[in-house]
Protein backbone atom coordinates (compact mmCIF):
# COMPACT_ATOMS: atom_id res chain seq x y z
CA UNK A 1 0.00 0.00 0.00
CA UNK A 2 1.34 3.44 -1.59
CA UNK A 3 1.75 5.70 1.67
CA UNK A 4 0.53 9.30 0.58
CA UNK A 5 2.97 12.18 0.37
CA UNK A 6 2.65 15.98 1.15
CA UNK A 7 5.38 18.13 -0.07
CA UNK A 8 5.77 21.72 0.86
CA UNK A 9 7.40 23.16 -2.00
CA UNK A 10 8.57 27.01 -0.55
CA UNK A 11 9.67 27.82 -3.68
CA UNK A 12 11.63 31.43 -3.01
CA UNK A 13 10.32 31.83 0.21
CA UNK A 14 11.38 32.57 3.78
CA UNK A 15 14.54 33.45 5.17
CA UNK A 16 15.48 31.61 8.09
CA UNK A 17 13.87 32.79 10.97
CA UNK A 18 10.52 32.09 9.10
CA UNK A 19 11.34 29.24 8.30
CA UNK A 20 12.54 28.23 11.61
CA UNK A 21 9.10 29.92 12.66
CA UNK A 22 6.65 27.95 10.45
CA UNK A 23 8.63 24.62 10.73
CA UNK A 24 8.03 24.63 14.68
CA UNK A 25 4.03 25.70 14.24
CA UNK A 26 4.07 22.35 12.08
CA UNK A 27 5.84 19.95 13.87
CA UNK A 28 3.48 18.91 16.86
CA UNK A 29 0.21 19.20 14.76
CA UNK A 30 1.81 16.30 11.96
CA UNK A 31 3.20 14.11 15.11
CA UNK A 32 0.39 11.56 14.82
CA UNK A 33 -0.56 11.68 10.91
CA UNK A 34 -0.54 8.88 8.34
CA UNK A 35 1.04 10.40 5.43
CA UNK A 36 4.78 11.58 4.64
CA UNK A 37 5.32 15.56 5.33
CA UNK A 38 8.25 16.47 3.47
CA UNK A 39 9.67 20.20 3.64
CA UNK A 40 11.16 21.57 0.45
CA UNK A 41 13.22 24.75 1.06
CA UNK A 42 15.63 27.04 -0.52
CA UNK A 43 19.40 26.25 -0.03
CA UNK A 44 20.08 28.97 2.17
CA UNK A 45 17.38 27.63 4.85
CA UNK A 46 18.20 23.92 4.55
CA UNK A 47 20.65 23.54 7.45
CA UNK A 48 18.37 25.78 9.79
CA UNK A 49 15.27 23.78 9.06
CA UNK A 50 16.81 20.44 9.19
CA UNK A 51 17.91 21.38 12.94
CA UNK A 52 14.13 22.54 13.17
CA UNK A 53 12.84 19.34 11.89
CA UNK A 54 14.97 17.16 14.63
CA UNK A 55 12.76 14.38 16.70
CA UNK A 56 9.92 15.13 14.20
CA UNK A 57 8.49 13.27 11.26
CA UNK A 58 9.11 15.69 8.55
CA UNK A 59 11.41 14.70 6.07
CA UNK A 60 13.96 17.40 4.39
CA UNK A 61 13.86 18.27 1.06
CA UNK A 62 15.38 20.70 -1.64
CA UNK A 63 14.34 22.09 -4.71
CA UNK A 64 17.09 21.25 -7.58
CA UNK A 65 20.66 20.42 -7.55
CA UNK A 66 23.57 19.90 -10.21
CA UNK A 67 24.33 16.49 -11.61
CA UNK A 68 27.87 17.02 -11.15
CA UNK A 69 29.93 15.62 -8.41
CA UNK A 70 31.73 19.52 -8.44
CA UNK A 71 33.35 21.79 -10.65
CA UNK A 72 33.06 25.14 -12.13
CA UNK A 73 29.42 25.75 -12.08
CA UNK A 74 28.81 29.04 -10.34
CA UNK A 75 25.89 29.09 -8.26
CA UNK A 76 25.06 25.48 -8.65
CA UNK A 77 24.56 22.96 -5.84
CA UNK A 78 25.59 19.03 -5.82
CA UNK A 79 23.83 16.19 -4.07
CA UNK A 80 26.69 15.42 -2.02
CA UNK A 81 26.42 19.18 -0.41
CA UNK A 82 22.55 17.99 -0.01
CA UNK A 83 23.49 15.31 1.36
CA UNK A 84 26.29 17.04 3.74
CA UNK A 85 23.28 19.38 5.08
CA UNK A 86 20.89 16.06 5.93
CA UNK A 87 18.61 16.22 2.88
CA UNK A 88 16.52 13.64 1.87
CA UNK A 89 14.54 14.39 -0.79
CA UNK A 90 14.96 16.16 -4.07
CA UNK A 91 12.21 17.94 -6.28
CA UNK A 92 13.96 17.55 -10.31
CA UNK A 93 12.04 18.79 -13.05
CA UNK A 94 9.73 21.43 -11.64
CA UNK A 95 8.03 23.23 -14.65
CA UNK A 96 9.46 26.40 -13.22
CA UNK A 97 12.74 25.19 -13.53
CA UNK A 98 11.66 23.87 -17.14
CA UNK A 99 10.09 27.32 -18.10
CA UNK A 100 12.56 29.91 -16.64
CA UNK A 101 15.74 28.01 -16.36
CA UNK A 102 15.71 26.01 -19.49
CA UNK A 103 15.73 22.82 -18.38
CA UNK A 104 15.23 20.05 -20.22
CA UNK A 105 14.30 15.87 -20.23
CA UNK A 106 18.24 15.24 -20.79
CA UNK A 107 19.13 17.16 -17.93
CA UNK A 108 16.64 16.12 -15.67
CA UNK A 109 17.09 12.73 -16.34
CA UNK A 110 21.06 13.48 -15.33
CA UNK A 111 19.87 15.21 -12.57
CA UNK A 112 17.74 11.72 -11.60
CA UNK A 113 20.11 9.47 -11.64
CA UNK A 114 22.90 11.61 -9.45
CA UNK A 115 19.99 11.84 -7.15
CA UNK A 116 19.41 8.43 -7.08
CA UNK A 117 23.26 7.52 -7.12
CA UNK A 118 23.78 9.31 -4.47
CA UNK A 119 20.94 7.74 -2.32
CA UNK A 120 18.40 11.11 -2.53
CA UNK A 121 14.81 10.67 -2.87
CA UNK A 122 13.59 12.78 -6.35
CA UNK A 123 10.12 13.88 -6.31
CA UNK A 124 10.26 14.16 -10.25
CA UNK A 125 7.99 16.69 -11.64
CA UNK A 126 6.49 15.85 -15.23
CA UNK A 127 3.32 18.18 -16.79
CA UNK A 128 1.95 20.27 -19.91
CA UNK A 129 1.51 23.46 -20.67
CA UNK A 130 -1.84 25.01 -21.26
CA UNK A 131 -1.20 24.91 -25.31
CA UNK A 132 -0.17 21.67 -25.00
CA UNK A 133 -3.57 20.93 -23.33
CA UNK A 134 -5.59 22.23 -25.27
CA UNK A 135 -4.18 20.65 -28.56
CA UNK A 136 -4.82 17.36 -26.44
CA UNK A 137 -1.65 16.48 -26.23
CA UNK A 138 -1.89 15.96 -22.04
CA UNK A 139 -1.12 12.09 -22.62
CA UNK A 140 1.55 12.58 -25.22
CA UNK A 141 3.73 15.07 -23.33
CA UNK A 142 3.69 13.24 -19.68
CA UNK A 143 4.33 9.82 -20.99
CA UNK A 144 7.69 11.76 -23.43
CA UNK A 145 8.95 13.55 -19.69
CA UNK A 146 8.31 10.46 -17.80
CA UNK A 147 10.06 7.88 -19.79
CA UNK A 148 12.55 10.29 -20.71
CA UNK A 149 13.13 11.53 -17.22
CA UNK A 150 13.73 7.45 -16.46
CA UNK A 151 16.43 6.57 -19.17
CA UNK A 152 18.80 4.06 -17.88
CA UNK A 153 16.69 3.98 -14.35
CA UNK A 154 17.05 0.28 -13.26
CA UNK A 155 14.00 -1.34 -11.79
CA UNK A 156 15.34 -1.21 -8.43
CA UNK A 157 16.08 2.88 -8.00
CA UNK A 158 12.44 3.22 -9.69
CA UNK A 159 11.12 1.97 -6.07
CA UNK A 160 13.00 4.69 -4.94
CA UNK A 161 11.32 7.30 -6.98
CA UNK A 162 8.21 9.68 -6.50
CA UNK A 163 6.90 11.20 -9.11
CA UNK A 164 4.41 14.68 -9.13
CA UNK A 165 1.87 15.38 -11.64
CA UNK A 166 1.79 19.06 -12.00
CA UNK A 167 0.17 20.73 -15.37
CA UNK A 168 2.13 23.91 -15.48
CA UNK A 169 -1.09 26.04 -16.23
CA UNK A 170 -2.23 24.77 -12.98
CA UNK A 171 0.56 25.74 -10.61
CA UNK A 172 0.23 28.93 -8.82
CA UNK A 173 -2.85 30.40 -11.22
CA UNK A 174 -5.07 29.00 -8.97
CA UNK A 175 -6.53 26.67 -11.86
CA UNK A 176 -6.53 23.20 -10.96
CA UNK A 177 -7.44 20.29 -12.92
CA UNK A 178 -10.40 19.11 -12.17
CA UNK A 179 -9.89 15.61 -9.16
CA UNK A 180 -11.38 13.34 -11.92
CA UNK A 181 -8.87 14.68 -15.01
CA UNK A 182 -5.67 14.49 -12.48
CA UNK A 183 -6.75 11.14 -11.56
CA UNK A 184 -6.70 10.19 -14.81
CA UNK A 185 -3.58 11.99 -16.18
CA UNK A 186 -1.77 10.29 -12.88
CA UNK A 187 -3.84 6.64 -13.66
CA UNK A 188 -1.90 7.39 -17.06
CA UNK A 189 1.83 7.83 -16.32
CA UNK A 190 1.39 4.52 -13.45
CA UNK A 191 0.93 2.63 -17.16
CA UNK A 192 3.60 4.01 -18.29
CA UNK A 193 5.67 3.00 -15.56
CA UNK A 194 4.24 -0.14 -15.60
CA UNK A 195 4.70 -0.63 -19.38
CA UNK A 196 8.49 -0.29 -18.57
CA UNK A 197 8.74 -1.83 -15.53
CA UNK A 198 6.04 -4.17 -14.82
CA UNK A 199 2.80 -4.09 -12.35
CA UNK A 200 4.44 -4.81 -9.41
CA UNK A 201 6.88 -1.78 -9.17
CA UNK A 202 4.16 0.61 -11.01
CA UNK A 203 2.04 -0.05 -7.95
CA UNK A 204 5.23 0.98 -5.56
CA UNK A 205 5.77 4.68 -7.10
CA UNK A 206 3.91 7.41 -5.14
CA UNK A 207 2.53 9.98 -7.65
CA UNK A 208 1.14 13.22 -6.55
CA UNK A 209 -0.99 15.74 -7.87
CA UNK A 210 0.67 19.52 -8.17
CA UNK A 211 -0.74 22.61 -9.08
CA UNK A 212 -2.71 25.12 -6.54
CA UNK A 213 -3.70 22.44 -3.60
CA UNK A 214 -5.01 24.21 -1.44
CA UNK A 215 -6.95 23.21 2.02
CA UNK A 216 -10.54 23.86 -0.21
CA UNK A 217 -9.27 21.10 -2.51
CA UNK A 218 -7.35 18.66 -0.77
CA UNK A 219 -9.77 16.28 0.51
CA UNK A 220 -11.77 15.67 -2.93
CA UNK A 221 -8.43 15.67 -4.69
CA UNK A 222 -6.66 12.80 -2.20
CA UNK A 223 -9.44 10.97 -2.17
CA UNK A 224 -9.31 9.85 -5.94
CA UNK A 225 -7.85 6.51 -5.81
CA UNK A 226 -4.52 6.83 -8.17
CA UNK A 227 -3.32 10.30 -5.96
CA UNK A 228 -0.90 9.75 -3.70
CA UNK A 229 -0.29 12.77 -2.32
CA UNK A 230 0.20 16.62 -3.20
CA UNK A 231 3.02 18.56 -4.21
CA UNK A 232 1.90 22.31 -2.67
CA UNK A 233 3.27 25.68 -3.36
CA UNK A 234 1.57 28.61 -1.74
CA UNK A 235 -0.54 27.26 0.67
CA UNK A 236 2.38 25.32 2.27
CA UNK A 237 3.56 28.72 3.26
CA UNK A 238 0.90 28.96 5.90
CA UNK A 239 0.80 26.44 8.89
CA UNK A 240 -3.16 26.19 9.12
CA UNK A 241 -3.34 25.69 5.36
CA UNK A 242 -0.66 23.15 4.82
CA UNK A 243 -1.81 21.23 7.84
CA UNK A 244 -5.38 21.20 6.66
CA UNK A 245 -3.82 19.70 3.82
CA UNK A 246 -1.75 17.12 5.60
CA UNK A 247 -4.61 16.23 7.39
CA UNK A 248 -7.03 15.58 4.02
Amino acid sequence: MRIPIIAGNWKMHNIAEEAVKLVNELKAEVRNTDVKVVICCPFTVLAEVKKAVEGSNIKLGAQNMHWEDKGAYTGEISADMLKDIGVEYVIIGHSERRQYFNETDETVNKKVRKALEKELLPILCVGETLEEREADRTYEVVKSQTLKALENITDEEMKSIVVAYEPVWAIGTGKTASPEDANAVIAYIREVIKEKYGEDISELVPIQYGGSVKAANATEIMNQEDIDGALVGGASLKAEEFLAIVNF
